[in-house]
């Protein structure tokens, strides 16, 4: 269904350019064509535009795009409207307001203001959906469909989706009394007598409520972006594709289930630049958000795509300057842009897609910068991405649907992420609970496996699959920690994958509850105990960094008070109270091992929980060098210099330079630098 190349895309809205500034049509997409742009985006922000009045469709005003597109053998991803929802509707049909908490209704004026539940939503984003598809399928130029943009941004707490999760939980339980028993609800007397005495989410302090209403909650948004998937799909041309663009942060996203129901995963990645792209990251780069702060949140973002079908993905949002609002402005310096688009091809990437063509004009994002400011002129970013598009042309087929190497995979788990938003373990530094807590864990093992010159990825537990031996075979390690919410099976098959031989990293607050939420009475880390020779009773936030002996870096945040049973102890803290505590043991298990670490490493003691070193040895702190195999069996490796100093290094044997030919034994990196090179000979 996609291209037989790396697409270069951009979103592209000429609606949305001021009419004085005339038909740039032309100009732009030749433009686009001259930078070796492949594809573009249209169409998906602007229901007011085609239908601007109940009924009154306008459907032809994209047709110059299309066929300007086509002549210049550019492909066009068509969009669905649902996501901004014209005045009119909202005017004639109030009851479609979502509303966040119960009764109060999000206010009018931004996006995704809807509960897309609604009937009246859904009859009209169907019939929309069902003309600009039917008019649009069969021009030639059109190669997939993006339904909706970035779905889940909400909770709906509207009636009528109270009442559908009522009806949920009375299938699942069956009677008040399973429930009653379930989340616990003798505390604080919250004890149902009836499923009408079931309180609204607003005021809810009972996780296990709050681990159900979030699953519902996923579950409505899978059910939607599905609905219009198969909309699209029984309109289509054959072989156009179906997928849509999440920003996995939302809260009301799995990513596993709702990628499912589409041809193609997509994924929004957006990246702090500058001094946010060197290595090693500065400490304040440690820190969380909705923008990746490190490289090693940029490939996380990339693997956390890859991860949900396990196959190559999209790209479709990613900053070409300056993002995020009028007052963060900090574009790339020259030489990043180029670093960000090969670092998502190598973990798989098919399309990597820019937002947006020109800056816009008018609007909340008037300073989400394009390709071309607000002088429509190019300029530096233009010329930066031209030479990215000459680059994947050359590179061509053997960049075409690339499998990461996997040395270290990461286990993510969204159920636990949404049960450690509602209760963080972390604290930050006045005291307020973290609710990054999460993400601050698995980010700081995931950052140790990059360091120490390895190939990471991520396995989301929705994938781990039933065979513990194919998935010792598959993953030599596996870290799995944070992950709180797991079932019994889940966790016999971790501690089989180790007995099969794969090693088990294991980090804080891993197995601690149930998949109601509730944590287990049994030994920490629960059904894990025994595999990982060890249990804990205690643990509690650390207020400072404390160095650790017999590895070198330090304990942060967090720390659990091992207590050893046959585990072999690699290193100590020395705990605040005046003793030397274990922080982080290892063990055999079967033909395997599980090595635990009851902290939050910093960056230098993530790294040694890796004793073995990657194919690159002696590789500088501020390059990594990561590969893929490409559809006909070739290995290519990705190597970046993420510093502004220019580096040599050695690679571990002769090999081709994908991008310039030639053999290439000793690997010379500008400043913000990379190199495509592939195994074997010429």
């Amino acid at each position: 269904m996609l291209p037989p190349r790396v697409v270069l895309g951009t979103a592209y809205y000429p609606e949305y350019l001021p009419r004085a500034v005339g038909d740039r049509i032309a100009t732009d997409l030749d433009l686009m064509a001259a930078a070796g742009i492949t594809a573009i985006r249209v169409g998906e922000s602007v229901w007011s535009t085609w239908e601007p009045r109940d009924g009154v469709f306008d459907l032809e005003w994209i047709l110059p795009v299309l066929d300007a597109a086509g002549e210049r053998g550019i492909d066009v991803v068509l969009g669905t409207p649902t996501y901004a929802v014209p005045p009119w509707l909202q005017r004639a049909h109030p009851e479609i307001a979502a509303e966040r908490p119960t009764g109060e209704r999000v206010p009018w004026g931004i996006r995704q203001e809807v509960d897309f539940g609604q009937p009246a939503f859904r009859f009209h984003a169907e019939r929309v959906i069902r003309r600009i598809v039917g008019r649009h399928r069969d021009h030639p130029a059109v190669i997939g469909y993006q339904v909706d943009n970035e779905p889940g941004v909400l909770l709906a707490h509207n009636s009528a989706a109270f009442s559908a999760f009522v009806a949920r939980l009375r299938a699942t339980y069956g009677d008040v009394d399973a429930l009653n028993e379930a989340w616990g609800l003798t505390y604080w007397s919250h004890r149902l007598s009836d499923w009408s005495e079931l309180w609204r989410p607003d005021g809810n302090s009972t996780p296990s409520y709050d681990l159900a209403w979030r699953r519902f909650q996923a579950e409505r948004t899978t059910e939607f972006i599905g609905w219009q998937a198969e909309l699209v799909r029984e309109l289509r041309r054959p072989q156009q594709f179906v997928t849509t663009c999440l920003a996995y942060d939302r809260p009301a996203v799995a990513d596993v289930p709702l990628t499912s129901r589409l041809d193609v995963a997509a994924g929004n990645i957006y990246v702090d630049v500058q001094d946010g792209l060197e290595r090693p990251a500065r400490p304040s780069r440690l820190e969380v958000g909705w923008i990746g702060r490190s490289v090693a949140e940029l490939y996380l973002a990339a693997d956390r795509v890859q991860g949900s079908r396990g196959e190559p993905f999209l790209v479709t949002e990613t900053n070409a300057t300056s993002i995020g609002g009028s007052h963060q402005n900090r574009p790339p310096y020259d030489g990043q842009l180029r670093q960000l688009a090969w670092g998502f091809v190598s973990r798989g990437a098919r399309m990597v897609e820019y937002w947006h063509w020109h800056s816009i004009h008018h609007g909340a994002e008037t300073f989400w910068g394009g390709i071309l400011g607000h002088d429509l002129q190019p300029g530096r970013v233009y010329d930066e991405i031209a030479v990215i598009g000459d680059e994947l042309a050359r590179a061509g087929s053997s960049i075409v649907g690339l499998r990461p190497d996997v040395d270290v995979a990461v286990v993510w788990s969204v159920e636990s992420e949404w049960a450690l938003q509602f209760q963080p373990p972390l604290a930050h530094p006045g005291g307020a609970p973290d609710r990054s807590s999460y993400r601050m864990i698995v980010n700081a093992f995931y950052t140790g496996i990059l360091d120490a010159g390895l190939r990471p990825g991520v396995l989301p537990i929705e994938r781990l699959g039933n065979d513990p031996a194919a998935l010792a075979a598959q993953y030599p390690t596996l870290v799995v920690t944070a992950l709180y919410i797991a079932s019994d099976q889940q966790l016999e098959l971790l501690a089989d994958y180790a007995r099969a031989g794969g090693h088990l990293i294991l980090g804080p607050r891993t197995a601690y509850a149930d998949p109601d939420a509730r944590p287990r009475p049994e030994p920490a880390p629960p059904r894990l105990s025994k595999a990982a020779g060890l249990h804990y009773q205690e643990y509690e936030n650390l207020h400072d960094d404390l160095p650790v002996t017999g590895l070198p870096g330090h304990a942060t945040r967090w720390a659990e008070t091992l207590l050893i049973d046959d585990a072999d102890p690699l290193a100590w803290y020395h705990h605040p109270g005046g003793s030397q505590r274990p922080i982080i043991t290892t063990k055999r298990w079967g033909e395997g091992r599980v090595t635990y670490v009851g902290t939050v490493p910093d960056p230098v003691l993530a790294a040694a929980l890796h004793r073995t070193s990657g194919v690159w040895s002696g590789l500088p702190e501020a390059v990594t060098a990561l590969s893929a195999v490409n559809g006909v069996g070739e290995r290519l490796w990705f190597v970046h210099n993420w510093s502004g100093e220019a580096v040599v290094v050695e690679a571990p044997g002769e090999m081709v330079d994908v991008l310039g030919g030639g053999l290439v034994g000793r690997v010379e990196l500008g400043a913000w630098d990379v190199r495509v090179l592939r195994e074997g000979a010429a």
